[in-house]
């Protein structure tokens, strides 16, 4: 059984903590990206499972059994690196018996695994050639295939397809996910990709700062983020924050009013600083109002710049009160601006003035101090003061 356990895995780099308090539990057969920007902890966690570097405090356990401080060759791992380490001396065939080789495996055996292992990357027939006649994709290929003829416990990725181009990345991307379904081993797989994460994963473990921020399915961390870095993290483009204030009639922001009603929402009161969050596809022009689940009031702004991708329109929007485009301090969209996505065969023009309306049950709510969700979906302050006036008149 190949469940991995990390109980308060804590490392220390004298004054830098790389990772920080790490609790982690990944099931028998589960593919579990860690995924979070660059410096964040997530490789320093794959390779404290790894072995490659140990704890400075906590418990790390492998198929039930402790390995914090056990070296790598005994915890029947295999490991797939982000730079192709093949032998160039070697052939494919021995770059993926090397291991097998090293263990004075029997050569029948070894020859029944190597082509079972070639087989299942399709490598069949190129046993024989070297890595310089291979293409980026099949070297990646062979050292995936001397991991799996390992026939190990675990899978440990660390940003295996980094060095590929963006179409080979995409393929790869789908074969791996065939593979996992194939061999069903346990695979914790590192990347700063979310789309990958996003893709690939039962679960994402989402890391900052040496933290685990959240670890749910991909859908759950898209669309009930547990703070605003998960929000802003998960999602391309990412998700729009705009600072405001609860007060009795919704939510004020710099440039518009969301009649939402504080009084139905836990954990936030009036007078709470929040932040609200929308993602570009929950903004929409107020002449679609009616494909919107729960539309808020019409909101004037001014077109910036438009990005056609093709399936989709990327439309940024200038609110006049605020003066233009702003940027909060990491570079992100900033309160005078918001993004948009539209169909392709929308008419729309820069510099033009519209209306939108936001999705009211795909708005989120985050607390300004502490960036922790509040509420995913909120009451349209309208409706309640229809359903009181009902009521009043039916009585």
């Amino acid at each position: 059984m190949g469940k991995v356990t990390l109980e308060h895995v804590t490392k220390r780099y004298e004054d830098v903590v790389a990772v920080d308090d790490m609790n982690l539990e990944i099931e028998d057969g589960e593919f579990v990206c860690l995924v979070g920007p660059s410096g964040c902890g997530k490789s320093t966690t794959l390779e404290s499972i790894a072995g490659l570097t140990t704890p400075t405090e906590g418990r790390i356990e492998i198929a039930d059994r402790e390995v914090t401080n056990l070296p790598p060759k005994d915890r029947d791992i295999a490991m797939v690196f982000q730079n192709i380490a093949l032998f160039p001396h070697m052939d494919v065939y021995d770059n993926i018996s090397f291991g097998l080789r090293l263990r004075d495996y029997e050569q029948e055996e070894i020859d029944r695994a190597v082509e079972e292992a070639a087989n299942i990357v399709q490598l069949e027939e190129m046993e024989r050639r070297q890595p310089s006649e291979l293409s980026g994709g099949q070297r990646q290929r062979v050292a995936i295939a001397r991991a799996i003829v390992r026939d190990p416990e675990v899978f440990l990725m660390d940003e295996p397809l980094a060095n590929l181009d963006a179409k080979l990345r995409v393929h790869m991307r789908t074969e791996l996910q065939r593979l996992h379904k194939e061999l069903d081993v346990t695979t914790i797989y590192v990347t700063h990709d979310q789309a990958e994460a996003m893709t690939m994963s039962d679960r994402i473990a989402v890391i900052d700062g040496g933290e685990l921020q959240q670890i749910a399915p991909p859908l759950v961390c898209y669309n009930e983020p547990a703070n605003r870095f998960v929000a802003g993290f998960i999602g391309s483009p990412s998700m729009n924050f705009v600072e405001g204030e609860l007060v009795g009639g919704g939510l004020e922001t710099p440039n518009f009013t969301v009649a939402v009603d504080p009084s139905r929402i836990d954990g936030a009161s009036v007078g709470d600083a929040v932040t609200l969050g929308v993602r570009p596809e929950d903004v929409y022009l107020a002449e679609n109002e009616r494909y919107v689940s729960a539309p808020g009031d019409p909101i004037e702004a001014t077109t910036d710049v438009l990005e056609p991708m093709g399936d989709e329109v990327f439309v940024y929007l200038l609110f006049e009160e605020s003066g233009g485009r702003t940027m909060d301090q990491q570079g992100s969209r900033g309160s005078g601006e918001l993004l948009m996505s539209v169909d392709p065969d929308t008419d729309l023009e820069e510099e033009e003035t519209i209306e939108v309306v936001l999705d009211h049950s795909r708005l989120h709510l985050f607390d300004a101090e502490t960036g922790a969700a509040i509420t995913h979906g909120v009451e349209d302050l309208s409706d309640a003061r229809v359903a009181v006036a009902d009521a009043e008149g039916d009585s």
